[in-house]
């Protein structure tokens, strides 16, 4: 194997601290080192590269075109050296980190609002949310928890479904006559509001209806199910969501259901982790407590369906 090029990371330290600085001597006095220490640092970072990274131009230093894209590269490093090594700090220390992502309206409408039960539980367990809108990747995303919606795979984790979400297509009150549509032909002449992670999404409505329409993928489109859910209520359009993301607007009256018909879910939230931490205490007590939520969710659930079926009969 070829010999790595391998400069020091005090010598990565050194350069970037000048670079910002565009000068020695303030590096040196933040790095509680000598001019001199810098200077060596800096000629035989130079050395290795075979390139000058800074020069001097009426009394003050510049960098070169060289030193300008390395400083870039070196910054990167160091933020990732910094990040990776303040996440092994914590790791099995008395005041631990758990990093959860997850999809952005789902850790807004579901996650976030019982987060507090869970640190109020276990205060020694720090929560940190980070959101993205497709499923993360456990070990390159360095995250110990996982929710996300699917058919529960991913690379190298257990994943446990939660709950299915039902699907259901919700506008504002006043936005259509009566706030009904009498047929899908009425439905699909309307302003339906496109999610760009499930772009799919008003086809398939619509041809489990055995309905089709030419203008399924025709509306304003936005990134978010919580986007589509306030561009519904402000009277843009239809959306297509799924019920508990926008449950709390429904129970305001802020939104409201113009076509009875409800899509089974196509999918089920999960929550993963990775195999080699299901033993880790943080994530059993964090897994245990998502379970126990999702229980109380599916028999909410199952008592509303109880009570639209009497209202029916």
């Amino acid at each position: 194997m070829e010999k790595r090029l391998m400069p020091s990371m005090m010598a990565l330290q050194c350069f970037e601290a000048v670079a910002r600085h565009m000068s020695f001597t303030r590096a040196a006095e933040e790095l509680h080192m000598t001019q001199s220490a810098i200077s060596k640092q800096i000629a035989q970072l130079e050395a290795l590269l075979r390139n000058p990274l800074f020069l001097r131009v009426r009394r003050r230093l510049q960098l070169t075109p060289a030193g300008a894209l390395y400083q870039s590269e070196v910054r990167a490093i160091l933020n990732q050296v910094d990040m990776s090594s303040r996440y092994i700090l914590t790791y099995g220390s008395e005041t631990q980190v758990l990093t959860i992502g997850t999809q952005p309206t789902f850790g807004a409408r579901w996650l976030i609002p019982r987060l507090q039960g869970f640190m109020a539980a276990h205060p020694d367990i720090q929560v940190k949310v980070r959101s993205e809108t497709r499923p993360f990747d456990l070990m390159q995303a360095k995250i110990d928890i996982s929710f996300f919606f699917g058919h529960g795979t991913l690379p190298g984790a257990q994943c446990r479904e939660l709950f299915e979400a039902e699907v259901v297509p919700v506008c504002a009150p006043g936005f259509l006559p009566g706030d009904r549509v009498d047929s899908l032909e009425a439905l699909s002449g309307q302003a339906l509001i496109q999610c760009a992670s499930r772009p799919e999404a008003w086809h398939d409505y619509f041809s489990r209806q055995q309905f089709q329409s030419d203008r399924s993928y025709h509306g304003p489109r936005f990134d978010t199910f919580y986007m589509c859910v306030r561009a519904a209520e402000g009277g843009c359009g239809v959306a297509l969501t799924p019920r508990l993301l926008a449950e709390e607007e429904l129970l305001a009256g802020k939104l409201v259901i113009p076509w009875d018909y409800v899509q089974p879910s196509d999918g089920a939230y999960f929550v993963a982790y990775s195999e080699h931490s299901a033993e880790v205490p943080k994530i059993k007590q964090f897994v245990a407590w998502v379970e126990n939520e999702a229980a109380q969710k599916r028999a909410r659930d199952t008592q509303r369906a109880r009570s639209m079926k009497k209202r029916t009969d």
